[in-house]
């Protein structure tokens, strides 16, 4: 198998060609040869019928004598001619290289078609056959038939030399064709070479680059916008997965490092049973938080890797969200905040409770830690024909507008010191949206610094 498109495409090129060519020259051979026939056969036919007229004329003035008419029509030869008048079936007179039998052929075969004019082939006379026209013509009232009769060697040179002009210049032809067409192709494919260059150049340090054709055709700068829409999408991901990278090790650093400071500390020298077990509080208590760190990143690349599986199951929602505010009394209660929770009794709901109690969870915690004391967060449940929706609200600090575009990414803090000083990472927010999305459904925030904010979880049935 060809595996080269160039040649490929010259080959179909190629063929194509030459398929128009042979039927060209069929049609025009075809049109040709019709064409030269019928000019013989008007030129016969006019023989003919000017010969019945000169019979006509001459028979009167021979007083009715047909013989010695046709004897003096046949005999004069008009331009080389081959003629023949019959007169009820017999021959009067003849000239030619044909034979009377031949002529009485041609008589007969006419005899069996109507009208005054009538064609007839006529094989083995001549190398190429002949053609005769017969004419009927009444004179004093006798029937006589005169017959014109001319070789086709003349019309059979012709087609011979056209034959030869298509035969020669066939190959000389497809040639020129298949060089063309070769041209055309690598002309037509050269930007696949630049751009095929310009690709291999691109690697993972230089994503932004971008391919760049000139003036190119119409589809294959398509291809080329298409394939720099690729770069930036890879690009965009690439940073991402760098940023995340960086933001999770800077994440992971800071408890290692505080675990690690602390067993130094501990076993530089003997201590009280009392300051190890403060030492192992503090170990225990960094090593929850990574622990909840990898189960949230864990969570996360299950998510864009589209390994998560829901576990679907029927529960009642306003149990769920109820159980979320009952959850969060302590922390509430610590920092000077009420929450107050608002829902229609006995809300069923299939999805994966889990994962939609740590939503609830994760927007409760994000309200409680981002309003002060003496503040209030509001949970509420909403039902609608097409689903359900929880709003989070907050008499908090509020969100600024620059920060509102990040507030879903991974890592974000919109205040990273009090973040990390109360235990965030950055990462309950995303997780929002992905469990949101999970379950066909979408999360949004409204929010005025010094005014509060507001997360709606739209959820379907």
């Amino acid at each position: 198998m060809i595996r080269s498109f160039r040649l490929r495409l010259t080959l179909w090129y190629l063929g194509f060609f030459s398929l128009l060519f042979l039927l060209f020259g069929l049609f025009l051979y075809g049109r040709l040869a019709a064409s030269l026939q019928h000019r013989l056969d008007d030129t016969i036919t006019g023989q003919a019928r000017t010969a019945a007229t000169l019979f006509a004329d001459e028979y009167r003035e021979q007083d009715g004598d047909p013989w010695k008419a046709a004897s003096e029509i046949v005999g004069n030869d008009l331009r080389g001619q081959q003629l023949a008048i019959f007169a009820g079936g017999s021959l009067l007179a003849f000239g030619g290289p044909a034979t009377p039998a031949q002529y009485a052929a041609i008589a007969a075969q006419a005899a069996r078609s109507p009208g005054p004019d009538v064609l007839v082939p006529v094989p083995g006379l001549g190398p190429a056959g002949s053609r005769a026209a017969v004419h009927r013509r009444d004179v004093d009232g006798d029937d006589y038939l005169v017959v014109a009769c001319q070789p086709l060697d003349a019309t059979a040179a012709d087609l011979r030399v056209v034959r030869e002009v298509l035969f020669l210049a066939t190959p000389l032809l497809l040639a020129l064709a298949g060089f063309g067409g070769y041209l055309v192709a690598r002309r037509s494919l050269a930007p696949l070479g630049w751009m095929a260059e310009q690709a291999r150049r691109i690697g993972g340090s230089n994503l932004d680059a971008r391919l760049e054709i000139g003036r190119a055709a119409e589809e294959l700068e398509v291809l080329a916008e298409s394939f720099n829409g690729l770069l930036a999408r890879l690009d965009q991901t690439f940073g991402g997965m760098r940023r995340f990278v960086a933001d999770a090790s800077h994440e992971l650093r800071t408890p290692i490092a505080v675990i690690r400071g602390e067993a130094d500390v501990a076993l530089s020298q003997d201590r009280s049973a009392a300051a190890y077990r403060e030492t192992l509080a503090v170990i225990l208590d960094e090593s929850r938080r990574l622990s909840r760190l990898v189960d949230d990143l864990l969570n996360l690349a299950r998510a864009d890797a589209g390994n998560a599986q829901l576990q679907m199951r029927e529960f009642y929602f306003d149990d769920l969200l109820r159980d979320c505010c009952r959850s969060v009394q302590a922390l509430a209660a610590a920092r000077g905040v009420a929450v107050e929770c608002r829902s229609p009794e006995d809300v069923p709901y299939r999805g994966d409770e889990e994962l939609l109690h740590r939503l609830a969870m994760n927007l409760l915690d994000n309200a409680i830690r981002h309003t002060p004391s003496g503040g209030q967060v509001v949970v509420s449940l909403e039902l609608f024909d097409s689903g359900l929706c929880i709003r989070v609200s907050d008499t908090g600090s509020g969100i600024a507008p620059e920060a509102l575009p990040h507030l879903f990414d991974r890592f974000y803090r919109g205040d990273r010191a009090r973040s990390r000083q109360d235990g965030g990472f950055g990462l309950g927010l995303a997780i929002v949206k992905w469990v949101a999305e999970s379950h066909r459904g979408a999360v949004e925030v409204s929010s005025q610094p010094g005014a509060g904010s507001t997360f709606t979880v739209s959820l379907p049935r």
